[in-house]
């Protein structure tokens, strides 16, 4: 089963998987090997994980590499992950097996529900974790969403910056409103929002462990007065906002709600209100979410299509005011991610053992190749409920954006000069 698997699918390259039983190699490299294909070598240990894989591979290859069953011999994780992308995108459609298509559309199924007291547990699962974790592979302030790649070299800080700054701007904000923040994470957005125009900003979160930090850091930087984080569903919220972000949320919501979710972001509107939306999504339309991620790393987590928001959208009545795709900013951002998790793994292995190294070096790799290779993308849509509560153009966007941009440089002048003094 497994080698007819292997051979349906590395046709450029070269896999060697050695199993109990043999040998088997897939693919195929050029005579002089200058072609720059990968050649990956890996080994499984025992005949069960090898039965496994090649019954379902999209839930035990990665179960099999957290329990070091499946063992990478020569080249590495990324390009083991790389090689066996590259060659399904080509093949241009899933080669799994047909229950295990099935296992993924069922479990898909069930695990969207995602009523008020379901998300407050999937949001425990992996939020909850402690801080420390977090606060060594992401940037200072705790951005756990796609960056923005102003230059391909910045580093993560620079490109979570700018990734803020591109958010507020299009936002248009003005003194005196109120911003609703829903999913806001550790508070960075949030308080960023705060300190760019005199605003007053709700942020709503699941996860305790997240609300206790957004918290204390609304209280160190003195905005605790303007800022306000609460443990509450975006479902159970009153009253209206000027302005509403969601950033890196839409994904824990689940297609069954995705009329609940827009049609909440109506109700909690003013009139002439704005909302920006920013989440992964799937350029090549509708499928199932990975089971080894649904079992592992987001329980109800759901990757949507655009052809899946946009019907919600419309049905609730919200203008789309603007819409962008970002392509690769979320595979840079990865990259980085997982370059900080494992160079800094001496820290976090007096905490956590290794196979969560494992398995989280299989999720940081595999969702970086899932924007290179499998057609992962993130989108930004602004939505109003007036036909002209924003201009006609977007060159407010711009302006905005560089004015934010020259006052984080012109902070940045001041702080270095008072180290100095």
């Amino acid at each position: 089963m497994l080698k007819h698997l292997l051979h349906r699918v590395i046709r450029h390259g070269r896999l060697t998987v050695t199993t109990p039983s043999g040998e088997i190699s897939a693919g195929q490299l050029d005579a002089g090997h200058h072609s720059g294909l990968l050649d990956v070598r890996v080994r499984i240990r025992t005949p069960r994980a090898v039965l496994k894989i090649a019954t379902n591979p999209d839930l035990y290859l990665g179960e099999a590499y957290m329990d070091g069953d499946l063992v990478v011999e020569r080249g590495s994780l990324y390009e083991f992950m790389e090689l066996i992308a590259s060659n399904i995108a080509a093949l241009g459609h899933d080669p799994s097996p047909r229950i295990a298509r099935w296992a993924g559309r069922l479990a898909g199924v069930v695990s969207q529900r995602n009523d008020p007291a379901t998300s407050r547990a999937n949001v425990a699962h992996h939020y909850d974790l402690s801080d420390g974790l977090y606060r060594v592979f992401l940037d200072e302030d705790l951005q756990y969403s796609c960056a923005y790649f102003r230059d391909p070299d910045d580093d993560i800080a620079t490109a979570q910056s700018a990734k803020k700054q591109h958010i507020i701007a299009k936002l248009l904000l003005r003194p005196g409103q109120h911003v609703l923040d829903i999913g806001c994470g550790w508070g960075g957005l949030a308080l960023s929002i705060a300190r760019a125009a005199h605003v007053r900003v709700t942020g709503v979160t699941l996860s305790k462990e997240q609300l206790a930090t957004a918290r204390q850091r609304a209280r160190t930087e003195g905005l605790e007065d303007r800022v306000d984080f609460q443990l509450i569903d975006y479902r159970r919220l009153q009253g209206q906002f000027d302005r509403i972000v969601s950033v890196g949320m839409f994904e824990h919501v689940g297609r069954p709600n995705y009329e609940t979710y827009f049609g909440a972001i109506r109700r909690l509107l003013t009139p002439s209100g704005v909302a920006l939306v920013h989440s992964i999504g799937k350029m090549h339309g509708p499928s199932p979410t990975s089971l080894w991620i649904l079992k592992y790393i987001f329980p109800g987590g759901y990757i949507p299509a655009l052809s899946e928001v946009l019907p919600a959208i419309e049905r609730n009545a919200l203008w789309i005011t603007d819409l962008e795709v970002l392509r690769l900013h979320y595979a840079g951002t990865l990259r980085l991610w997982r370059e900080r998790f494992m160079s800094r793994w001496p820290e976090l292995s007096r905490t956590y053992d290794e196979r969560f190294r494992r398995m989280w070096e299989f999720y940081l790799v595999g969702s970086e190749i899932s924007f290179r290779y499998s057609g992962f993308m993130v989108f930004q849509v602004q939505l109003s409920r007036a036909i002209d509560a924003l201009p006609t153009t977007r060159e407010y966007i711009h302006e905005a954006e560089d004015f934010l941009r020259q006052q984080a440089l012109t902070l940045a002048d001041a702080a270095v000069a008072e180290k100095c003094l």
